[in-house]
């Protein structure tokens, strides 16, 4: 049987991103993310928040990304996986800690919360948001043939037989 290690974050970095280098010059960025639960306590019918704090860790050209573009208060999604590690501390005691170690990061909120530049997949490619300025920044020449071909446009014909052809 398959197993599923899948990690999905919503939430807000407590601390700015502390980006190191590894002995290959790999790029290695932690954070702190806190996500929050809000609930109505059922004795007192008051409102109560519990507020969950979860490591990060991002390598290679998404850490260099997240230490870049992420900023301490700034909201982010992050998909990634669980991993816990084990050392031993100085005083010779097993130390655990668990962590998700980050696949995808997106920037979530406004022009100063991050904008909505998506970092990561499989080749963690370079972020979109400078690509957007220089695109803002081209001067307006002829209209754009690009948008006829837009990948993410559902195609509108032979819509009203769509329902014969669910398989469930």
């Amino acid at each position: 049987m398959a197993s599923v290690n899948k990690v999905i974050l919503v939430g807000n970095l407590g601390r700015d991103p502390e980006v190191r280098y590894g002995a290959e010059g790999n790029a290695i960025c932690n954070i702190s993310i806190a996500t929050t639960s809000n609930w109505k306590d059922r004795n007192s019918g008051e409102r109560r928040e519990e507020t969950e704090w979860h490591r990060v860790v991002f390598y290679n050209r998404l850490a260099e990304i997240a230490g870049e573009y992420l900023k301490k208060g700034r909201s982010v999604y992050v998909e990634g996986r669980l991993r816990t590690r084990k050392w031993q501390g100085q005083d010779g005691k097993d130390n655990y800690t668990t962590e998700i170690i980050a696949d995808q990061m997106q920037m979530l909120g406004g022009r100063d919360g991050g904008g909505d530049a998506d970092f990561g997949g499989g080749d963690y490619s370079a972020p979109r948001a400078p690509q957007q300025q220089q695109r803002a920044a081209a001067p307006q020449q002829a209209p754009r043939q690009q948008q006829a071909a837009n990948p993410y446009q559902a195609p509108v014909d032979n819509l009203a037989d769509m329902d014969d052809d669910i398989p469930f």
